[in-house]
């Protein structure tokens, strides 16, 4: 057996309304459902993004075990070559700072910056992981 691809993935973050603004507004993300105070999911392209309060979740309760974790984590949202360049305007236009651009030695490029709970966000061209299929990475 071999796991297909992410469904979903998540970060953690303490105020989940400034996360809320920050995906919607910043990246664009299209918020499917919130518990005020536990998590905010968003659609990104044909999966979910899931932002929860650790707080909430490391305890459990209900059909889903308890997760949680501290600290900065870490996403990379795709974006093809050609966007790139725009995301890095409309970051910088947000007030958002770019903290580092690769260019990788493998190809590919990537854009790096923080969402206000701290977390490490990266914006990256598939060629990042010899993902040659820019089309699979649709709008969502």
């Amino acid at each position: 057996m071999i796991a297909r691809e992410i469904l979903e993935t998540c970060l953690y973050a303490d105020d989940l309304e400034a996360a809320e603004r920050f995906y919607a507004e910043v990246l664009g993300l299209r918020k499917v459902t919130a518990v005020p105070g536990r998590h905010v999911f968003f659609r990104c392209g044909g999966r979910m993004f899931l932002v929860f309060d650790a707080r909430k979740t490391t305890a459990g309760g209900g059909p889903v075990p308890g997760h949680g974790a501290r600290g900065p984590g870490h996403a990379c949202f795709a974006a093809t070559a050609e966007e790139l360049d725009g995301w890095r305007d409309h970051l910088r236009s947000k007030g958002v700072a770019i903290e580092a651009e690769v260019e990788w030695p493998g190809g590919g490029r990537s854009l790096y910056f923080r969402d206000p709970a701290g977390n490490s966000l990266e914006l990256g061209t598939p060629a990042i992981w010899k993902i040659e299929d820019e089309a699979a990475f649709g709008a969502g």
